[in-house]
């Protein structure tokens, strides 16, 4: 209950406090603070100021006391909003009126930077359910009827165009189709799907008109499916709890009860022994001494302030934190899962290897193929400039490739069915090859093959010896065959690879390695990752190129699209912990020093104003080191 009434606590606070409010009471605070260094003759007067400081305080100290009451009313009575009550009613009770206004006032400067930071990172956010297919075109006593794809039933035929997506699952009715599957598995090139095996909805059709029989209702699709995933994870990753909030639920009714004690022990004392005299005013002022002296200034302050730098140093090097929980989660991280297709590799494919082929057979290839626009087609154009040929028969076998005349020889390019199809024979090596091969026979004979191979960014094997120096595990998850993911995890120095993986599949490896107490930490960027990165301990985007739906799934999204920015990730996070840390450290020790010499009467208001407003200084300064960090990696 408490967590979820946190996130709610934010998330109004955000919304119902505008930056007018906290600049309002600054305002009239440096403003009050002027008037009475001046002299100004009409501010002297005590009900002037009691009035113009009460003015000052309402903006900001309305808003904590509603929240400090609403936290009560959860059964949180002794929140940080409390103590920051406690301690401005007390400091206008004593005649301390600026430091009451300055206690809710930082206060909630500290809240509203932290607040924007998270409205900056999130950006607009588009629907999930925008990437379901709305409609479908079903065929019926044959003729063809569009419908919302809600009302397709089991046993409908649903008819798909080129380039549009399957709207629920169902059989292949037609001969062997190319669908491109990457919303769902992230696969890089089209699979091949024979008559009679599963379309899952989600899948695009690349070549040619399907048809398929549905299987299942939209509802449990597999889009759907992927959405309930999101949905459940979201929910199970609870937001992590802000320091000051559990520090609060010890702190404040620790320092509550010590000020009571502060006037109640003295005058049990004197009813003990007669010759102690208990001056009330005097005690009661210690008390209220002691509780301005205990508002943490400094920690309220210097922690949202630590993590605001740093991800403003994160932002400039192209990291995009959307929450300051989620630098300090990504500090504890001892394992990062990377997708494959998109995040550690370009997505393009270029031609890693040419066998049994002279340049011009490979030209007069990419002559055959100018003008289709599949990824294949495209690379082999780049690798070698079309030959001016007189191309005849040109004929698209869906699935399979093309066959075509070149200066009166047939030319077969594509797949090895293509060449089986035809009764042509070839090295049974083929079949062995990892990564995507395109056979090629000319006068009815093979003649030889190409290889392609989805390229590895240029930055992915540093950013695996970045977290390896980090002591952190790398493992890849991809969607493409097993030898492709291993092939791809030999060249980086990955850890560990697994192909062949639906996103449900990623998922459960994810849960897996938590339930081995490991911090995980995703890498990803297609709209398949998005299930993955919202059960993920960190979810990471790759931002420049990645889909809008892991985008806004993610915890942290990287801009540049450079791997080895996860490990600038990492690290960053860990230094503001470190720097988090000593804040905390250091304003507690000197707090408690002080409220213990403010009990004693050895300090006195002002010297206690001078040591808070010191302390929180000196916090600030430690937390700006982040800003200061060399834009380099």
């Amino acid at each position: 209950m408490a967590h979820t009434h946190q996130h709610e606590h934010e998330h109004d606070t955000k919304e119902s406090m505008n930056w007018w409010k906290p600049a309002l009471s600054l305002a009239l605070l440096i403003t009050g603070i002027v008037m009475t260094a001046m002299g100004v003759e009409w501010f002297q007067n005590n009900w002037v100021r009691i009035a113009w400081y009460a003015v000052a305080w309402l903006p900001t100290g309305w808003n904590v006391l509603r929240e400090a009451f609403e936290e009560a009313r959860e059964g949180e009575v002794f929140s940080e909003f409390l103590l920051m009550a406690v301690a401005s009613i007390g400091a206008f009770a004593i005649g301390e009126y600026p430091e009451a206004v300055a206690v809710m006032t930082l206060y909630c400067i500290g809240e509203a930077l932290q607040d924007h930071a998270v409205d900056r990172a999130r950006g607009s956010i588009k629907s999930l359910i925008a990437f379901r297919p709305d409609h479908a075109t079903i065929v019926r006593n044959g003729k063809r009827e569009t419908i919302d794809a809600g009302a397709v039933v089991v046993g409908d035929i649903v008819e798909v165009k080129p380039g549009e997506r399957v709207p629920v699952d169902g059989i292949l009715m037609d001969q062997a189709a190319a669908m491109d599957t990457a919303a769902l598995t992230g696969e890089s090139m089209p699979r091949i799907i024979e008559c009679g095996d599963e379309v899952l909805a989600g899948m695009i059709a690349s070549e040619a008109v399907v048809r398929i029989q549905a299987s299942r209702p939209a509802s449990e699709s597999a889009v759907s499916r992927i959405l309930h995933l999101v949905e459940d994870a979201t929910e199970r990753k609870a937001p992590t709890e802000q320091f000051v909030h559990r520090f609060a639920r010890v702190y404040t009714p620790i320092v509550v009860g010590l000020a009571v004690l502060v006037v109640a022990l003295p005058w049990v004392y004197s009813m003990i022994i007669p010759s102690f005299a208990f001056d009330f005013s005097q005690w009661l002022h210690r008390a209220l001494v002691f509780l301005v002296i205990s508002c943490p200034c400094a920690l309220v302050i210097s922690i949202p302030l630590s993590y605001f730098a740093g991800i403003g140093a994160a932002s400039r090097r192209g990291i995009l934190f959307k929450g300051s929980n989620y630098l300090d989660a990504i500090a504890g991280v001892d394992s990062v899962v990377f997708d494959k297709t998109g995040t550690l590799t370009t997505g393009h494919f270029a031609v890693s290897e040419v066998v049994g082929l002279n340049d011009e057979q490979v030209a007069t290839i990419a002559a055959i193929e100018q003008d289709s626009p599949h990824p294949i087609a495209r690379a082999i154009i780049d690798y070698r400039e079309p030959i001016q040929a007189a191309i005849s028969d040109l004929k698209n076998i869906a699935g399979y490739g093309l066959s075509a005349t070149v200066d009166g020889q047939s030319w077969l390019v594509g797949t090895t069915r293509l060449l089986e199809d035809e009764g042509l024979e070839y090295p049974g090596e083929l079949r062995d090859i990892v990564g995507t091969m395109v056979a090629v026979a000319v006068g009815g004979k093979y003649a030889g093959h190409i290889v392609l191979s989805d390229v590895p960014k240029e930055d992915s094997a540093r950013a695996i010896e970045k977290l390896k120096r980090q002591g952190i595990e790398t493992t890849m998850l991809s969607g493409d065959r097993q030898a492709q993911a291993d092939e791809v995890a030999n060249k980086l120095g990955i850890g560990k690879a697994f192909g062949d993986l639906l996103p449900q599949d990623k998922v459960a490896h994810i849960e897996r390695i938590k339930q081995d107490g490991r911090q995980v930490a995703f890498v990803g960027d297609g709209i398949n990752d998005a299930p993955v990165l919202a059960v993920s301990d960190v979810g990471i985007a790759m931002g420049a190129l990645g889909s809008d739906m892991a985008v806004e799934t993610a915890d942290v999204v990287i801009q540049t699209d450079q791997p080895s920015r996860v490990a600038d990730a990492v690290s960053l996070g860990r230094r503001t912990r470190r720097i988090v840390t000593q804040n905390i450290a250091f304003a507690i020790g000197v707090k408690v020093l002080v409220m213990i010499l403010g009990v004693l009467g050895v300090a006195n208001m002002w010297e206690a104003v001078f040591a808070d407003v010191g302390v929180a200084l000196l916090c600030v300064l430690n937390s700006l080191r982040l800003l200061r960090l060399s834009d380099k990696s």
